[in-house]
């Protein structure tokens, strides 16, 4: 499954968020992939695609950052799945 989670700097937390990045290079957990990493242009968050089977993985990451971010999770579904179900419930 692929999920988009988004994130968003605590208030008064940039500077450790930085320092954490910076050391850590914030690595996908075991039996996640990461397909892409995005950050907002004014430092105050972010969002990642990621692919797993496995959503505990994807908790313990956002654990590791909660004191830090907030954290907003979905699964996501790409176009050419969502067209498929969609032209099966809405025919005309």
């Amino acid at each position: 499954m692929k999920f988009m989670s988004t994130w968003s700097v605590r208030p008064g937390k940039t500077a450790e968020v930085i320092a954490k990045f910076l050391s850590t290079g914030a690595p996908a957990p075991s039996g996640v992939k990461v397909m892409g990493r995005w950050h907002r242009a004014d430092l105050s968050g972010g969002f990642t695609l990621s692919e797993t089977d496995d959503p505990k993985a994807l908790y313990e990451s956002a654990a590791e950052w909660a004191d830090l971010v907030d954290i907003q999770g979905s699964v996501v579904v790409e176009d050419a799945d969502a067209g498929a179900v969609l032209g099966k419930l809405f025919k005309k």
